[in-house]
């Protein structure tokens, strides 16, 4: 058993800055950041457009900001985050920048940052680092918490469930007003072993889970662990429907996991979405054209894909410097360039990948979830700032702003909280190693075919009954599994992969109207009252 002051499950952006937040404020509490990989893997580390504050008062400003966001959102941002997100943001941006970011400058020798523009925004208010801005991001943060002596990070731990009265022998529903957590169960994946971490407060920061679906952009760690400990800990979570898929992910038929992205920052830059004829169709989705929110432009491609039966769409920067376009975006001209496009000379064939999820563990403005002594930050969290769409260059800055709120009330809070005593190890009597390992590898490909069939970006009621009818039989074939076998990293992903597919399902299929990312063909149009969905 591991006893620490502080848990953080997770290393991207929103758990090494809560970590670092509450090591400056308080050197003498221990903080373990668990992460199932290495310190570098994240999806924090994958996001490539930047991220977005007020950078240039003259021309920009945060009611701008604000009304951007809600415009994305469409009705079900929470205007409170929203202002507190915009308004905090450009604070939280500099403390980075001060640990050591190096975001991209104009040439002009006068120090100005380069700010690019995205899909959705008004204004030109994107910081960035090339199309390396999340890699930027995470290594200044791997660097600044190298150096904090009672940080403590450990590789290779794979979070199995979170600790509450359950373990204790207590039944817990999610109606329970005192829920509280005690810190977790890990796989350390290279003993085998599921070690107990006792924590006073434990942070979620597990990122997204783009893995429940055959093509996305996030990283294949990205099988939303927080989301699936939390509602089985029965935490609330909330606006599980809406999925966001980028509009421009790089065609290439057999080809990568994850697919590989191609910004909206290029959009933003001067490219243009056109049809194999080389002509513009998104005049007929919304005045923004190809700068539209990336729900418009994302239906609006699928829609083409469709009506002409081709496998992908093109985005044209044939017209564009060459120099500025590779000093802008040199990993996305070597990409194509791998794969035989010169993005000079031909157009880039693009589809719509799963990217985000909007929705997520439930948090007030301080990131408390609705579990005692448990907090949680990033995209695994649902706070309201995004609604039923994310504003491009968005999330960065929400884990970002919501990890200086968590280590503020964390450490105004630790000192009334002890160990819970009475925790007991993890019991794996009963149980024997797995005989086949394609069940589990079979499952998970089942379930990709299942979320991409019938829950992506349209979606009918008989698509969603399907799909909560397979995902009950692949529920009930994994539990047997778990229950019977040794516990392996990819049974755990399998087992939090359902759940969080019957959250989006069942989140969708309750939300009777079209709004954001989500569209149901039964129901074309919005409804005249706005609810958030909580499961």
């Amino acid at each position: 058993m591991t006893t620490t002051d502080v848990l953080i499950i997770g290393s991207g952006i929103g758990g090494l800055t809560t970590a670092i937040k509450i090591a400056e404020a308080r050197p003498d509490l221990r903080i373990v950041v668990l992460t199932k990989t290495n310190e570098g893997e994240s999806n924090t580390r994958y996001a490539q457009g930047g991220v977005a504050a007020v950078w240039d008062v003259e021309v920009d400003s945060t009611l701008k900001h604000r009304e951007d966001t809600l415009d994305a959102g469409d009705g079900l941002c929470d205007e409170k985050v929203v202002d507190i997100v915009v308004t905090e943001g450009p604070t939280r941006v500099q403390e980075i920048i001060d640990w050591g970011a190096r975001f991209d400058r104009k040439a002009d020798n006068k120090g100005e940052y380069d700010l690019g523009r995205e899909g959705g925004h008004s204004e030109n208010r994107i910081l960035h680092y090339k199309d390396l801005t999340g890699w930027e991001m995470q290594r200044t943060l791997i660097e600044k918490t190298d150096q904090i002596k009672n940080i403590e990070v450990l590789e290779h731990y794979f979070a199995v469930d979170l600790i509450t009265q359950h373990h204790l022998g207590y039944a817990v529903t999610r109606l329970m007003p005192n829920v509280e957590c005690y810190g977790a169960y890990a796989l350390n994946k290279q003993t085998g072993v599921i070690e107990t971490f006792l924590s006073r407060i434990t942070v979620v920061a597990t990122g997204g889970a783009g893995q429940v679906y055959r093509a996305t952009t996030n990283p294949v760690i990205a099988s939303g662990d927080g989301i699936a400990m939390a509602y089985r800990a029965k935490a609330w979570i909330e606006n599980m429907e809406f999925v966001q898929f980028h509009p421009t992910a790089l065609y290439n038929p057999g080809g990568d996991n994850p697919v590989f992205l191609v910004s909206e920052a290029v959009r933003g830059f001067g490219g243009i979405l056109k049809d194999n004829k080389g002509v513009e169709f998104m005049e007929k989705y919304d005045r923004r054209k190809s700068l539209a929110p990336r729900d418009i432009v994302a239906r609006a491609i699928d829609n083409e894909m469709k009506i002409r039966g081709e496998e992908c769409m093109y985005l044209d920067c044939r017209h564009l410097d060459k120099e500025h376009f590779i000093g802008h975006f040199p990993t996305i001209y070597e990409k194509c360039v791998s794969i035989g496009i010169d993005p000079m000379q031909d157009m880039i064939p693009v589809t719509p990948a799963c990217h985000y999820m909007c929705g997520g563990i439930k948090t007030d403005t301080k990131g408390r979830t609705s579990i005692k002594r448990l907090f949680a930050v990033g995209e695994c969290t649902s706070t309201g700032l995004h609604g039923a769409n994310r504003l491009a260059s968005n999330s960065l800055l929400e884990a970002m702003v919501f990890a200086h709120h968590i280590a503020h009330e964390l450490v105004q809070e630790i000192d009334t909280v002890t160990h819970k005593a009475g925790i007991p190890d993890w019991n794996a009597g009963g149980t024997t190693d797995p005989k086949e390992m394609v069940l589990i590898t079979q499952s998970i490909k089942e379930l990709k075919e299942i979320m991409s069939s019938y829950v992506g970006i349209v979606r009918t009621n008989v698509r969603m009954k399907r799909a909560l009818d397979r995902l009950w039989l692949l529920h009930q074939e994994t539990e047997n599994l778990y229950h019977s076998t040794t516990i392996s990293p990819q049974l755990c992903e399998l087992r939090n992969l359902i759940n969080i597919a019957y959250l989006v399902t069942r989140s969708a299929s309750m939300r009777r109207e079209s709004r954001g990312l989500h569209y149901n063909t039964d129901y074309p149009n919005k409804q005249e009252f706005i609810q958030t969905i909580i499961l």
